[in-house]
């Protein structure tokens, strides 16, 4: 599964903030309120426990066309033939991540600064399916890491990438008018939508100021 051309909300289902009791009911509500692209984040749990998760909500997707993407696990991702995979700068490199997984399935990099964000441009075409940009704000997702702050977003925006980006961290119904007005059109959200009581709400309020959201370029 290829990454959807106007995919703009990506949602991550992060076992953090939602208990296994809620784990389906959360995701349906992501689905209905329309993410583009899911990714399901368990760094606490153990290969076996992430994959009970991942069995759970698989049914979900049969029949949406979204595509669902597991963070950090490409054993998982390899058993498991439509999933997607998302890794970090210290997890497995994305070339050797991609000879693994083939062509023709989804594969994100987070970047941290503007230098990973010209390497992550810089990897032979094909590798990547998108990358991310953050922790824009300051999150307790990723407490260890320092914000970039809205300037890294204005930066690679002002690069008009070929290889869409999404902006992520601290990134919520308050920030984005904020990260839309430095050129951001994709953005991954956590906590914002997994602790709202309206889930799928939250996501359509969001989704919609992205997509009406004039494209960078335009004058």
């Amino acid at each position: 599964m290829v990454l959807p051309p106007g995919a703009r909300f990506y949602a991550i289902l992060d076992s953090g903030y939602v208990r296994p009791s809620a784990w389906m009911g959360k995701c349906q509500a992501l689905l209905e309120g329309g993410a583009d692209l899911i990714q399901l984040r368990a760094k606490k749990e153990t290969a076996r426990q992430r994959e009970e998760l991942l069995k759970t909500i698989l049914p979900l997707f049969v029949q949406t066309g979204v595509p669902l993407i597991v963070n950090d696990d490409i054993e998982l991702a390899l058993k498991y033939p439509r999933l997607g995979l998302h890794v970090g700068q210290d997890d497995l490199p994305a070339e050797e991540a991609r000879r693994q997984l083939g062509p023709g399935r989804i594969l994100g990099l987070s970047t941290h600064s503007p230098k990973q964000a010209r390497a992550a441009l810089a990897l032979p075409p094909g590798t990547l399916s998108y990358f991310a940009v953050g922790p824009v704000f300051a999150t307790p997702t990723k407490p260890d890491y320092q914000p970039v702050g809205l300037e890294l977003v204005r930066a690679v925006s002002g690069w008009k990438p070929d290889l869409p980006f999404f902006c992520i961290g601290g990134v919520n119904r308050r920030t984005l008018p904020d990260v839309i007005e430095a050129g951001g059109r994709r953005a991954v959200v956590v906590s914002d939508v997994l602790r709202a009581d309206d889930t799928a709400g939250a996501v359509r309020q969001m989704r919609q100021a992205l997509a009406d959201a004039k494209d960078p370029a335009s004058p």
